[in-house]
Formats: structure tokens, C-alpha cells, sequence
């Protein structure tokens, strides 16, 4: 039932925050979270789960109550975890904790409801990374989409309304797409399942001859399609170029807390169903379409970095190198080897503590001098210390500094992926690398424009030290980072890959290599 209680104090802590006047609403909210974040750290230091929950693993904090029936499928209240979800239960309560902490300053007006939406969306977070009947999975998959459309679309910049629409186009649509795949294959299945719940359908989609024709489709081709149906639904997620346009849009337009949460943890709702979906049922068909989608994962790799490059507003920035990280998490997973797998569920992790700190900062920045204008602001270290600190330290962890997260996950992902046994994969993954090139050349430019130099401000605002709420959440941040690189193994990567060698143990035997 902890899973269940974690949810519960999201939705409770939303409802009371929703009641309260805007004056008490900041610190309430700051004070609620607090407490499923205590708990999930709880759950992470006693977490005693082993294997993969899809493929007959031990479920950690696991519990499935019969909830109802749909035609001749059994729906159920199904919740646990393994070592891939569970690092991103973790991830998104602190993420929202610091964010609402982070809210403190921009957030002026309408805040009951903001915080009430921060907690609210918290909730249907946990729910995503922690359900495992696919019908309740799929509720909280969209419940995700109301907070953040008004959190852009209420408290966002001039164009929040377009962007707030696009957002909530693309992803539902999206989600449809995926549906209709998924549901596909679950027909296909015929007597093979008799409920929704996803270890059933992966067990039996792994097991030869069970999936069978659907109307004029064969089996084969109904596994291709619907492969492609989910990938393409979970890449407007990630999102994976060409389905990346909304990204820069909605962060651009979204408060920084916003912000934060979109590209820490909203983005992993796509990777995380990739490898959920795609890649744990249908091994076979993500084998066979290596070379495309290790494509699709250099070019968002390369494409993104040099959109970044070409931008003057460091919102955008960060936003494009979003679409760059979650290539290196595309090209690992279709690896299927240990530490390309491993590495791309570690990089999930490390990705959504960078992009929080360097968006958090950019939100810092913007509270002070009312721009976020490469071009019209200098010198910002003599005046804002910690947070230009913070700032270089995002940045290098971005670039890949040793003892940093980024370095391991990145690590991680290029050994994996030289190792992989797809075509082309060692030309591939040296592509992939470049992008760390092209990655410095941007965060290193907007830094010497910004931080460094003789102070200059094309605002009328004076620029001064951030509070010590602004700047709290960047010190956390900075220290999760540091930790989670100098001691990988320990802190995350056994427990990943403890969850991952499942998903290629069939695949290794199946394909010669993977392990």
C-alpha cells in the first residue's frame, strides 16, 4: 500500500492547497510535498524489489485488487516497482518539491490553484512509473496532460495560449496513436492474456506463437505496426526529432516550476514507455529496426544540439538540449546490451536533475533581470554568485565533467551502444559523441556572454543576490548530481541494472549477444 499512500498524499495535499487562501498556499504546498518526498526516499532505502516487474521479477511494494471487467479482459488496481521505476518515483518527488519551492518568487497570482496543479500532476506522476495494469497506467498517462496544459496556458508567458494548445494537440493525439497500437496487439493475443495487466501481456508477447493474426494482418505484420503505433506515440513524448516542435514552444511559454517539471520528469514518461513497451514486449521488432531508430536517436542528438547552438533566449537552450540528451537515452535502449540499456535508465535519471538545475537557473536569472536574452545581460557572477555557480556547475555536468552525473550516464550509454551487434552501430555511436562537442560549444558561449565579463544590463531592473529559496533548490540539485556521479553503482545503477539484464536475457539468446 505505499504506492497508494504516496499518491494519496499528492491528491490530498492538492485538494487542501486548492482550499486555501493565496497567502498560506507557497509554504502549505513546500510543507506537503515535503512528505511524499520523505516517503519515497523511504521506499528507496528499504526497496527490496528484484528483477523486472514485466518479466516475473519480485515486485517491490506490490498490490492488485480486481476492479472490474471489460469485455473478456480482467481490470485490476495493479501497482509495484523494480529498478527502473522506482529512481523515478523518486526523481519526480523531488523535482516537485523543489519546484514549488522555486515557485516561491515568479508565482504571484491564482497561487492555491498553481500549487494545487503542482501536487495534482505530482500524483499522476507516481501513478505513471508505478501501475502496472495498462488501463490504470493509461489514466494517469493522460491525467499528467490537464495540469501541465493550465500551468502553461494560466501562468505562461505571452503566447501560453498556442502553446498550451500545441502541448495538448500533440500529446493526445499521440496517446491515441499509441493506444490503438497497443490494444492491437492485445486482440492479437485473442485467449492468450485474460486481463490488462502489463506482466501478462509482455510475458505472453515474448513467448513464440501466442500473438496471432488481427483481421487481414498477420502476426508479424501486426507486431510491426503496432510497434511503430507506440513508438510513435511515445517519441512525441520524449520528444525524438521530427516530432520535437511543441518541446521549445511549451518551455519558452511555461513558468520556469513548469518548466522544471516538464523536462525533468514529463519527458521520461516517453523514454520510460519506450522501454516499458517497445522494447520489453517486442525485442524482436525493436532488433529488426535498430538502424532507423539508432538513426533517429544521433539525429536528435546532433539536430538538437545545433538548434541550441543558433538560440539567443536560454530558456529555448536548455529546451533543445532536452531533445539532444534524450537521443543518448534512444541510441542506448536500442542497444540492448547491459550498459546501453542500463545507461539509458541511469541517464533518465541524471538528465532530469541537469535540465531541473540549468532550467531552475535560468528561472533565477529571469526573476532578477526580467530577460533571458543571451544578449542583454553580462557579468552576472559579480552580482549573482551562487546562482552563476550553479549555473557553470549544470553546465559541465551537461558536458559530461567526470564525477558528475552526466559523465556516468553518458559513460554508460557510449560503451553500451559501441557494443551493440545492429549495423553501423560503432559509426553511430562516434556521431552521437560529437554531440558532447557541439554541446559545450553552446553552454560554454551562453555562459562567457552571461556570467562572464564586465557587468551589463540592457533592463531597468536592479540586478541583486537571489533570496534563499531561489537558490536552495540549485544547491540540491548540485548535490544530487555530484553524489549520483561519484557513486553510481551504489546509488542507482545496480538496482538498474538489476531491472534491465531481464529484458535482454531473451534477447542475447534470441540475437547472439546483448549481454
Amino acid at each position: 500500500m505505499m504506492i497508494e499512500l504516496l499518491i494519496a498524499l499528492c491528491l490530498l495535499g492538492a485538494f487542501a492547497v486548492f482550499v486555501l487562501p493565496d497567502e498560506y498556499a507557497p509554504k502549505a504546498a513546500f510543507g506537503i510535498s515535503l512528505v511524499p518526498l520523505a516517503l519515497s526516499l523511504y521506499m528507496y532505502l528499504t526497496f527490496d524489489g528484484t528483477g523486472n516487474a514485466l518479466l516475473g521479477g519480485d515486485i517491490a511494494f506490490e498490490s492488485q485488487y480486481q476492479w472490474l471487467t471489460l469485455g473478456s479482459y480482467d481490470v485490476s488496481w495493479f501497482m509495484g516497482l523494480d529498478g527502473i521505476s522506482m529512481p523515478l518515483v523518486v526523481l519526480a518527488t523531488l523535482l516537485t518539491t523543489l519546484a514549488i519551492l522555486a515557485s516561491w518568487t515568479p508565482i504571484d497570482m491564482r497561487q492555491s490553484q498553481f500549487y494545487g496543479l503542482m501536487l495534482f500532476m505530482e500524483a499522476s506522476l507516481v501513478g505513471v512509473f508505478g501501475a502496472l495494469d495498462f488501463l490504470i497506467w493509461f489514466v494517469f498517462w493522460e491525467a499528467v496532460l490537464v495540469p501541465m496544459y493550465f500551468l502553461i496556458g494560466v501562468w505562461g508567458g505571452a503566447r501560453r495560449k498556442y502553446a498550451a494548445i500545441k502541448f495538448f494537440v500533440y500529446t493526445n493525439i499521440a496517446s491515441i496513436v499509441m493506444f490503438v497500437g497497443f490494444f492491437g496487439l492485445v486482440f492479437g493475443l485473442g485467449d492468450s492474456i485474460s486481463s490488462l495487466a502489463l506482466p501478462e501481456i509482455a510475458q505472453a508477447l515474448r513467448t513464440d506463437g501466442a500473438l496471432g493474426s488481427l483481421g487481414a494482418f498477420g502476426a508479424d505484420q501486426l507486431a510491426l505496426l503496432a510497434f511503430v503505433a507506440m513508438f510513435i506515440g511515445f517519441a512525441v513524448k520524449v520528444p525524438v526529432v521530427p516530432f520535437h516542435t511543441w518541446l521549445p514552444d511549451a518551455h519558452v511559454e511555461a513558468p520556469t516550476p513548469a518548466s522544471v517539471m516538464l523536462a525533468g520528469v514529463l519527458l521520461k514518461m516517453g523514454t520510460y514507455a519506450l522501454l516499458r513497451f517497445n522494447f520489453t514486449m517486442l525485442p524482436s521488432i525493436a532488433r529488426d529496426l535498430a538502424v532507423p531508430i539508432a538513426v533517429l536517436g544521433v539525429v536528435s542528438i546532433l539536430y538538437g544540439a545545433m538548434l541550441a547552438l543558433a538560440q539567443s533566449d536560454l530558456k529555448r537552450i536548455v529546451a533543445y538540449s532536452s531533445v539532444s540528451s534524450m537521443g543518448y537515452v534512444t541510441l542506448g535502449l536500442v542497444a540492448y546490451t547491459m550498459y546501453g540499456t542500463g545507461g539509458a535508465t541511469f541517464q533518465m535519471v541524471s538528465h532530469g536533475l541537469i535540465s531541473g538545475l540549468l532550467f531552475a537557473c535560468v528561472g533565477v536569472i529571469y526573476n532578477t533581470t526580467h530577460t533571458r536574452m543571451v544578449g542583454d545581460m553580462s557579468g552576472l557572477a559579480d552580482k549573482m554568485p551562487v546562482t552563476a555557480g550553479a549555473f557553470v556547475a549544470g553546465a559541465f555536468a551537461y558536458m559530461g565533467l567526470p564525477l558528475m552525473a552526466g559523465f556516468a550516464a553518458e559513460f554508460f550509454v557510449f560503451v553500451g551502444s559501441f557494443d551493440a551487434h545492429f549495423a553501423y552501430s560503432t559509426l553511430l555511436t562516434a556521431l552521437a559523441m560529437f554531440g558532447i562537442v557541439i554541446v559545450a560549444g553552446y553552454l560554454l558561449w551562453s555562459m562567457q556572454r552571461t556570467l562572464f565579463g564586465p557587468f551589463r544590463s540592457e533592463t531597468d531592473y536592479e540586478v541583486t543576490t537571489a533570496s534563499l529559496h531561489d537558490v536552495v533548490p540549485l544547491l540540491v540539485l548540485i548535490v544530487f548530481i555530484i553524489a549520483l556521479g561519484t557513486f553510481p553503482y551504489d546509488l542507482a545503477f545496480e538496482r538498474v541494472l538489476d531491472a534491465t539484464e531481464p529484458i535482454l536475457e531473451t534477447t542475447a539468446a534470441n540475437f547472439g549477444g546483448g549481454l
